[in-house]
């Protein structure tokens, strides 16, 4: 079975897979509905996802510790079900403490999305090795459920718009900040205003200070994707926009943009990086 391993800024995805997987090949056909919800190829075999709170201080024996507690919901055995790992990682501490994990816990290497690893996919920035390991995985795995051109939007610390052409090559894109950092720096700055639940308000008029900061995060965003999308789609012509990230599912249903929503793209792009990198 395949770990799948995504470090953020804020938070890390695990998910657990039942085998590499090689791509779907099924373009940009494969689901009907506009906000991408049915299980789509994105969550082929995939047995299990865990959510924790990125902490760069963390050792390799601690995220064991938190690993084997995963796998035992399931009656996986921390020592003979694994027999690989994948990990994309914008945090390099926390991408060397999860390199020995891997190492000294299961006896070999993990692919690491990093310079050098094979991923199918020509990246045509003016420096390659500055584009995030997410947002590799997630072209990736983009490309192979929808094929190009696409533009993949990603909900977390910062909100990132990658560009991909129909070729399937990463052209570039845009990065801005993300929703809860947003939320927290006015909560931060303005003492009259206080910290709310992200929901959808009754109304774009809030009728209470709540429903007006939540009217402004929700269809403010949405706002911001529709706009960077309809520049984005004057240059790459017709394209498939998907979504994915902990609040793509909140946003999309207020954006006219967004046609798929991905919850596990970046997961299953580490499988398909993971199955490049070992498969033949």
């Amino acid at each position: 079975m395949l770990l799948a391993i995504d470090i953020g800024n804020t938070q890390t995805v695990i998910g657990l897979f039942r085998s590499p997987g090689t791509g779907t090949g099924t373009g940009p056909d494969n689901a009907p509905d506009r906000h991408g919800n049915l299980a789509s190829a994105a969550e082929t075999d995939l047995v299990d996802h865990w959510r924790i709170a990125t902490y760069a201080e963390r050792t390799s024996d601690e995220h064991a510790l938190v690993v084997q507690e995963f796998l035992g919901f399931h009656g996986f055995s921390f020592d003979d079900d694994i027999d690989g790992i994948a990990i994309s990682s914008v945090v390099p501490r926390s991408t060397a403490a999860f390199r020995e994990m891997t190492e000294k816990y299961f006896g070999f290497r993990p692919v690491v999305i990093e310079p050098g690893v094979r991923t199918g996919m020509p990246i045509l920035t003016e420096n390659p090795r500055e584009v995030g390991a997410d947002r590799i995985a997630n072209a990736v795995a983009a490309l192979d459920l929808f094929g190009g051109p696409a533009i993949v939007i990603d909900f977390g610390t910062a909100t990132t718009y990658d560009a991909l052409s129909a070729k399937g090559e990463y052209l570039g894109g845009v990065i801005a900040p993300g929703v809860e950092i947003s939320m927290d720096a006015l909560y931060t700055r303005a003492a009259a205003l206080r910290r709310v639940e992200l929901v959808a308000p009754r109304s774009i008029i809030g009728r209470t200070t709540i429903e007006s900061i939540q009217a402004g995060a929700i269809f403010g965003f949405a706002g911001q994707v529709d706009g960077i999308c309809q520049r984005l789609t004057e240059e790459l012509g017709a394209v498939t926009v998907v979504a994915t990230g902990g609040l793509a599912a909140l946003i999309a249903p207020h954006t006219s943009s967004i046609q798929r929503v991905e919850p596990w793209l970046t997961l299953h792009g580490l499988r398909l990086v993971f199955a490049r990198n070992t498969v033949g």
